[in-house]
Formats: C-alpha cells, structure tokens, sequence
C-alpha cells in the first residue's frame, strides 16, 4: 500500500457505531480495542503531565460496538 491506511478512519467508526448502536465513543476507547486486536495504533502526543493520571477503560457494551465496526470495515 503505498501510504494508505487500510481500512477506516476514527470518525467513520465512530460514525459507524453511532448509527448502528446509538453510542458516542472516543477515539482513547478505540485505540484501546485496535491494541487489544493486535492492529497498529499510532503514538499518542496527548499525555498527561500528571504521574498518576487515571486513563478510562473502554466498557464492555462499547468494546463490542467497536470490534463490530472493525469487522464491518474489514479491519479484523
């Protein structure tokens, strides 16, 4: 490929799970699902200054939206 990413954008699968579930989600809540399917993610520049900043875990119900929205989007 010659510097396209395969498969969708953030927005599209936030639209994606938007439309077919009604959830909201953020783009932290699907990197966490692209690592734990073993896709690349690229790096993060937004951190916190903070040592013991508290990173919300993606919930269940939204995880699944997630990976159907990858799988829709043949990604997984």
């Amino acid at each position: 490929m010659s510097g396209f990413q395969k498969g969708a954008t953030y927005e599209q699968i936030k639209v994606y799970v938007l439309e077919h579930t009604g959830l909201k989600i953020s783009s932290l809540y699907i990197s966490q699902v692209k690592r734990k399917c073993g896709l690349d993610v690229g790096q993060n520049y937004n951190l916190s200054k903070k040592e013991d900043a508290r990173v919300p875990q993606c919930p269940p119900e939204k995880e699944a939206a997630i990976v159907e929205a990858l799988k829709h989007f043949q990604m997984i």
